[in-house]
């Protein structure tokens, strides 16, 4: 039995809808308009994280004088801002022009280029003060061009995991020795980027440093913000359930504990070093890390396309909710979404190459139709979690999902029924599902026998199954509502 109560345990905000959009430049091309253009119309992701790519901007004349070229960075923003987005910026990289080495770049990527064979410098700058007026410059474009009232809301991050190789300083190894030497670099950045960006306006939001995972790194970081005085309005980190190669060879399976372990960690860190209250954005988030890996590498990583993800999703939202960690952001990574040679191969994204929509995507559908006051519930079965909503008019919304601690199979199916405190007899009553046999378009191709690649009928048949759809839609006659629950089930019932 669910039982949600009347009680009211606190206003909620929602933190969980919003995405990192990889790769930044698909915003200008069909494709990526398409998915930009459906999380709009569904409401899905609040906030989206872009890169700045500096290297399509600024660039030297003849005379050797910093120039800059907007166009298509306005073409990206003003897209996102059109369909109404709040911004996250990370400024990166460093342009070949102010680069101390034009030979430390990386591709970070599968198919071993980034998209439109464009490559990441992760060299420092050969002056800082170069790097910190292309950071006003910047700044100052976007103040004028979308208005301080708007881009005052946005956050303005430092590059993009700093303390390893893949992004900066790729020419010294990802080994301990190396992290203080990587450290003093970041350092000298994000004193420069701050610096930058309060000459344009000090109404903005200012952090960093999207760490990848190392707690010296992060230490000493903050050691200096705080020795220098430096402006720090958000913490921004990465934190990975898991990784392909651990799941496959069983070393560390998925498990809503390893993010909690690790935003331990990092808060110990943070609270050591004095920032203990700064906002924490988790500007990255997964199920498993290796966003440009597939399950032709590690097949664990199908989970990727099936009900698992979604039902991940929501146990990791209960768990934040009810943990002592308090979360501004918490940012899902789309990435890989330009790799795909076929629809279900397990990249990180929410359609497929034929623009099937995941389980993972319909899940944050729903979430999306949380309200704001949190609702107190009680439930004899440990592997639900429960989210009971409710907003100022009456309007309940609860979010569950079922799953065993690991997400595997070894839960037995049962049927619960969900009852409410409140009296919400005679309003409207829909319930939404996602499991094996619903919301779900992988495991319609997996027992249909279909092979890539798709035909334009199973295309159709496929994208109406990842259509979110009603399992039920009524009037409420007040009594319990029945819910048939299989291993990693998501449901959303609503009453209003």
């Amino acid at each position: 039995m669910i039982k949600i109560s009347d009680k009211v345990l606190k206003k909620q905000k929602n933190f969980w809808n919003d995405a990192l959009f990889h790769p930044t430049d698909a915003v200008e091309d069909s494709w990526g308009k398409r998915i930009i253009d459906r999380f709009a119309e569904d409401k899905s992701i609040n906030t989206i994280r872009i890169y700045t790519m500096f290297e399509d901007i600024v660039y030297e004349d003849m005379e050797g004088n910093l120039c800059y070229d907007f166009r298509v960075n306005d073409l990206r923003l003003d897209y996102l801002t059109e369909k109404g987005f709040n911004i996250l910026l990370a400024y990166a990289a460093i342009p070949d022009c102010i680069a101390k080495r034009t030979d430390t770049t990386t591709s970070v990527s599968f198919n071993k280029t980034r998209y439109k064979g464009k490559m990441f410098n992760t060299s420092p700058p050969k002056d800082y003060a170069l790097w910190e007026e292309v950071c006003y410059q910047y700044t100052k474009h976007i103040v004028e061009r979308y208005g301080i009232d708007t881009v005052s809301k946005w956050r303005m991050q430092c590059w993009n995991e700093p303390d390893i190789k893949n992004f900066f300083m790729s020419e010294l190894p990802d080994t301990p020795e190396y992290t203080p030497q990587r450290v003093a670099e970041y350092n000298k950045l994000y004193e420069a980027f701050v610096k930058g960006i309060l000459k344009a306006s000090d109404k903005l939001i200012i952090g960093g440093s999207a760490l990848a995972w190392k707690l010296p790194f992060l230490k000493g970081w903050l050691d200096f913000v705080k020795e220098k005085k430096l402006r720090l309005d958000f913490i921004s980190l990465h934190n990975y359930g898991t990784g392909g190669k651990s799941m496959d060879d069983g070393t560390k399976p998925r498990c809503i504990e390893n993010h909690l372990e690790k935003q331990k960690g990092f808060i110990d860190c943070i609270n050591e070093a004095g920032f203990k209250g700064v906002p924490i954005v988790l500007d990255e988030w997964g199920l498993a890390g290796g966003g440009f890996v597939n399950c032709t590498v590690h097949p664990s990583l199908i989970c990727r396309e099936t009900e698992v993800y979604s039902a991940y999703f929501v146990k990791l939202i209960h768990a934040f909710i009810h943990s002592e960690y308090e979360m501004d952001k918490l940012i899902i990574c789309l990435s890989g979404q330009h790799e795909m040679t076929e629809n279900f191969s397990g990249f990180r994204n929410f359609f497929t190459m034929d623009f099937i929509a995941k389980p993972i995507y319909n899940s944050y559908v729903l979430a999306s139709k949380l309200k704001e006051d949190l609702l107190d519930y009680s439930a004899d079965n440990k592997s639900l979690a429960v989210i009971p909503t409710r907003d100022g008019e009456g309007n309940t919304a609860v979010l569950l999902s079922y799953a065993n601690k690991y997400f595997t199979e070894e839960v037995e199916s049962t049927t619960e029924e969900l009852t409410f405190e409140e009296n919400l007899k005679c309003k409207k009553l829909t319930v939404w599902c996602i499991d094996k046999t619903h919301t779900n378009p992988y495991r319609v191709f997996e027992r249909s026998g279909m092979t890539e690649p798709l035909s334009p009928e199973e295309i159709k048949l496929l994208r109406e199954e990842g259509k979110l759809k009603p399992i039920f839609e009524g009037e409420y006659d007040g009594n319990a509502v029945k819910l048939d629950l299989t291993p990693n089930s998501t449901y959303l019932v609503t009453v209003s």
